[in-house]
């Protein structure tokens, strides 16, 4: 049978007729609980394949002296950038919690075997935070102090790191954790200038420095203005989630939703107290004289018109990432203090809890940047043992909204789960009052380098409370990076 022809009147028609365009997509309106319950297929996926995940045999983190123990853990208060802790850098902060931690517990400085400290931004004098902290909390010199940078994974990595050297023996005590101060990023001027000045300071007479400084035009003395970007891509981390908002669906509405919880669950743990135990009341320079004893960011009386009436940042035109929806730019840091099981029992502490198994995984930063949660979650659940369902509380770092949605929905999605994972069956549907019930880094704020450590002691703290036993922790970073980590309490 033949394929009918067009007539030449009939494609006459058609020209003078045209086709209705496609109507525009209807704009989505869908509320958190959507999102994840109702819409999780929407979530983006590989198309040329998912990418090769971690192994997940499981993990025994113990040895002939037990488990790694989570002593306790304590921290500043996180305060936004270019305010309280303007004068305070890296190694102040850092000084603050671990001194603070140190003086809570009791502990004699000379048990602690290793310090593990995390930033992302040194302070230009001091690039060996770990190592400062040994003297700024009179732990023996002979103490080893070294410093990691896994973006906002930082002290998560610390963390790892530390319970690694437990394990194999390395150390018996070790204090873990990070720092950042936003407030006090180096600026820089741009590579002539630089140049310049490198050669100004080799010149050995006053003729040779007058020549190099009339090399300088006005415009090499403009400052560069740091940005949160990604080398391989140069996105900026907002950009990416803003991408991933777009590519995985996720509402404006929904966003503004999970940043509403996010500061009245804070604010309501501030009003409770249950951030006491955690928070060192910090007296910064130069008066030293009132204390900041709360996170500044919280926002006890906002709401969502007022969260809904903000302007987009990264995208002005068709964007849903606002100010309010994004965790502020932040100055702090934390610490937790980690022993062998054996140890903690001969030193008499009782710990909060202890590491069951952890991941890290990696992905394409053009892609999903902040998507690692969603790969991570699963294989730590497995070198746990441990099915979701058995999880009693999770703690999910808040970058943004989007990217807490994105994660969210991948993690409660059936096609994210056969395409991606490998498995039959989404991950899990998280409850939303299981998640970040004391508020979370869009709230509190998000120290790059002191996150994963927060993020690890509210967890603890919370099981404690509640009674609970099992938590989950999870963390995306630059790079695309992700981490999740199981603890438990018994």
């Amino acid at each position: 049978m033949s394929e009918p022809v067009s007539s030449p009147e009939s494609g006459a028609a058609e020209q003078r007729h045209p086709a209705p365009p496609a109507p525009l997509p209807s704009e989505n309106l869908a509320t958190a609980q959507e999102e994840v319950h109702e819409r999780a297929d929407t979530v983006w996926i590989h198309p040329d394949g998912p990418p090769p995940l971690p192994s997940a045999e499981r993990q025994q983190l113990t040895n002939e002296h037990g488990r790694v123990a989570i002593i306790a853990g304590a921290r500043t208060p996180f305060v936004k950038s270019g305010s309280a802790f303007q004068d305070m850098d890296v190694v102040d902060l850092s000084g603050v919690a671990a001194s603070g931690l140190l003086a809570r517990t009791g502990i004699d400085p000379q048990e602690i075997d290793m310090s593990i400290f995390g930033v992302v931004i040194p302070a230009l004098n001091a690039p060996n935070l770990g190592r400062e902290v040994v003297f700024r909390t009179s732990m023996p010199d002979t103490s080893v102090g070294t410093t990691v940078n896994l973006a906002c994974a930082s002290s998560n990595r610390a963390i790892t790191f530390g319970a690694e050297a437990i394990l194999k023996g390395e150390a018996n005590v070790v204090l873990a954790g990070g720092a950042e101060s936003l407030s006090n990023v180096p600026i820089r001027f741009s590579d002539e200038a630089a140049q310049i000045f490198m050669k100004l300071s080799k010149a050995k007479t006053l003729g040779a420095r007058a020549k190099l400084l009339t090399q300088l035009r006005p415009g090499d003395l403009a400052p560069v203005a740091p940005a949160i970007a990604e080398y391989t891509t140069g996105m900026t981390m907002g950009e990416s989630a803003e991408k991933m908002a777009k590519e995985n669906d996720v509402s404006r509405r929904a966003q503004d939703e999970v940043a509403l919880w996010s500061h009245h669950r804070a604010a309501a743990a501030h009003e409770a107290g249950r951030f006491d135990d955690q928070i060192i009341p910090t007296f910064p320079p130069p008066k030293h004289r009132d204390a900041v004893d709360h996170d500044t960011g919280v926002r006890a009386d906002t709401s969502l018109e007022a969260l809904s009436g903000l302007r987009t940042v990264f995208d002005k035109r068709y964007g849903t990432l606002t100010a309010g929806n994004s965790s502020p730019l932040t100055d702090g840091a934390s610490a937790v203090l980690l022993m062998s099981e054996e140890k903690a029992k001969a030193l008499g502490y009782e710990p909060l809890g202890y590491i069951r198994s952890f991941c890290f995984t990696g992905v394409n930063p053009g892609h999903q940047l902040l998507q690692g949660p969603a790969y991570a979650a699963p294989v730590a659940l497995e070198r746990a043992g441990l099915k979701f369902s058995d999880i009693d509380l999770v703690e999910m770092h808040e970058a943004f909204a989007a990217q807490i949605l994105s994660n969210l929905k991948a993690l409660a999605s059936k096609k994210f789960a056969q395409a991606e994972l490998g498995r039959d069956e989404a991950v899990a549907e998280i409850d939303f009052d299981k998640i970040n019930v004391n508020g979370g880094s869009i709230a509190i704020g998000h120290p790059f380098g002191a996150t994963g450590a927060r993020v690890t002691m509210q967890l603890l703290h919370e099981l404690k409370r509640r009674g609970g036993n099992l938590g989950l922790i999870t963390v995306c970073a630059a790079g695309g990076t992700g981490f999740a980590m199981v603890v438990e309490r018994e």
